[in-house]
């Protein structure tokens, strides 16, 4: 018994790291590709490339709002929002190369970190954006040990500091829970229905669409910089292939928000497959900026060292 508990362990740690550093070398790997068109990673047949202001391996705002995320709760033992409010403030004043248009104005509008989100919705009817759901890779790692409930509850409340539209949290929370049944040590892909029965019933039917295992997104009716389609892409990469490596490169030749969806294709093909399934070549020049932090600049190394981290903190179960 006691070999098979390290041997679970081990595999749970390893899938907790594949979450992670795979949600940061999907985002880097997309960056390049941003708003193309179709095809183009494979068309070009060059992978950590730059191009578009990024450099070969660099990770944008989707890695570095998660990194803030995880840092956070490991400081504090838990989740205390102020503080991921105040770290995004920082991060935003900053200048970072890469801030989605309705985060910018949430953190820099100058209202407080319970009313920003809210108070954008309400005057601009639109914040459905998935912009919480590219951060979610260190949060769903360190609730996912608390229970479905638990892990979807928290994913809506940190989605909430910057969305104020429901879509936003109900997505978030079903990539949450699809990490915890990852971690378990089962196919995330097999948490998709207990998952979309503990969605909020006025979002259900939509995000029920895009889950669908006979949807695709040549489907989609919105562009997957929107929440729904970015999951439903994400989810429709990894059904439909058999390696990490397949699943984001699908992902990014989606074309679009290239580096969101191959960053959540990541998420969910890291736990899926594990640290082993990421390549060498596509971590070794990954490095994740943080601006208004100083000069400090992650590896794939210290992300991994942050994912064990999150993945054994007590506080998290």
């Amino acid at each position: 018994m006691e070999g098979t508990d390290r041997t679970d362990r081990t595999e749970r740690t390893d899938r907790a790291v594949g979450a992670v550093l795979g949600s940061a070398v999907g985002d880097a790997l997309g960056a390049p590709y941003e708003f193309g068109p179709a095809g183009e990673l494979s068309a070009r047949g060059a992978e950590m490339r730059g191009g578009g202001g990024w450099e070969p391996g660099e990770a944008t705002d989707d890695t570095q709002m998660a990194v803030l995320v995880g840092e956070s709760l490991l400081e504090h033992g838990g989740l205390e929002l102020p503080d991921v409010f105040d770290r995004f403030r920082r991060w935003a004043a900053a200048g970072p190369k890469d801030i989605g248009l309705q985060t910018e104005a949430v953190l820099t509008g100058g209202d407080p970190w319970d009313l920003a989100a809210a108070l954008h919705f309400q005057v601009n009817a639109r914040a459905a954006g998935n912009g919480s759901l590219m951060r979610a890779s260190t949060s769903a790692v360190y609730f996912a040990a608390g229970g479905r409930e638990a892990t979807m509850a928290v994913a809506r409340r940190i989605a909430a500091l910057t969305h104020g539209d429901p879509a936003a949290w109900e997505g978030t929370a079903v990539l949450h829970e699809l990490v915890r049944v990852g971690l378990a040590g089962g196919d995330p892909l097999d948490g998709v229905p207990e998952a979309l029965a503990a969605v909020d019933p006025e979002q259900r039917e939509r995000y029920a669409r895009v889950l669908d295992p006979d949807w695709h997104p040549g489907l989609a009716t919105e562009f997957n910089g929107a929440v729904w389609p970015c999951l439903g892409s994400a989810v429709w990469a990894v059904r439909t292939t058999t390696t990490f490596v397949q699943a984001v490169r699908a992902a990014v030749d989606l074309g679009g928000d290239t580096d969101t969806v191959a960053a959540v294709t990541g998420t969910l093909a890291g736990v899926r497959y594990g640290r082993a399934a990421i390549p060498v070549e596509w971590t070794a020049p990954l490095h994740v900026p943080l601006p208004g932090f100083g000069d400090r600049v992650l590896d794939a190394e210290d992300l991994c060292t942050l994912a064990l981290r999150l993945a054994a903190e007590p506080a998290g179960r």
